[in-house]
């Protein structure tokens, strides 16, 4: 084969690592954005059944805690808060009432600065507020949760039409957050919460008279849908 023969027989393998290298970028492109389609769709239908379909009382301040300290669940508060706003029609408190943890507005890497003072509460979106764990437990009182803290913090659901509180796994202590509410999700971790475990919180809370409104399954892994990759 001569050095002309050896030119065309290599232009067609490099056209085609071109051809295919975009394709499956595209695929992968496609697979995040049907990843988000199917995460937006359970947002939305969370907050309809959690919020607009309970016939014996309505609920309107409602606590996120989870089972495993390891499960994050920040961004799943923003994303509940950031629908219900998505209503336009109602104001929405996304309330920090995780006494341990780094502060939510930290947590969620917000790029809207806190105001000063600290504990006052600030918009981050049309008709959604922040409020830091100041405003209603003082950096002063430690850990130490008092009777008039959690009247604070029930005092500061009431003054949004819809609030959601980040709390921390559940306990002793948290359930006591869990009462300035109308109740408490509880955030299962997929995979790795065993169903005796989450029964037994359930009993718990039950006996501290904190009631559970549902549970939500976190950290699945979606798979990109085989079709996608069809053309490669």
């Amino acid at each position: 084969m001569n050095a002309r023969d050896e030119l065309f027989t290599e232009r067609p393998d490099a056209a085609e690592k071109q051809r295919v290298a975009p394709t499956r970028e595209q695929a992968e492109r496609k697979g995040v954005s049907l990843i988000a389609s199917v995460r937006d769709d359970q947002i939305h239908a969370l907050v309809q059944q959690l919020f607009f379909r309970h016939e014996s009382k309505p609920v309107r301040h409602v606590g996120f805690a989870t089972v495993e300290a390891s499960t994050e669940t920040a961004k799943l508060c923003l994303e509940v808060a950031g629908a219900l706003a998505e209503e336009s029609k109602y104001d929405i408190g996304l309330i920090d009432a995780y006494p341990d943890s780094v502060p939510l507005e930290t947590k969620l890497k917000l790029k809207i600065p806190s105001p000063d003072p600290a504990e006052a509460t600030w918009p981050i979106a049309p008709r959604l507020w922040m409020v830091p764990r100041q405003s209603w437990l003082p950096e002063e009182c430690g850990q130490r949760i008092t009777d008039q803290n959690l009247s604070r913090l029930r005092e500061l659901t009431t003054e949004f039409d819809f609030s959601i509180l980040w709390c921390a796994p559940v306990s002793w202590r948290m359930a006591s957050i869990g009462q300035t509410c109308d109740g408490l999700v509880l955030v299962l971790a997929a995979n790795k919460t065993r169903r005796l475990v989450a029964a037994q919180i359930k009993d718990q809370l039950s006996k501290a008279q904190v009631p559970l409104l549902g549970t939500v399954l976190a950290e699945r892994r979606f798979p990109v849908p085989r079709g996608l990759y069809r053309s490669l």
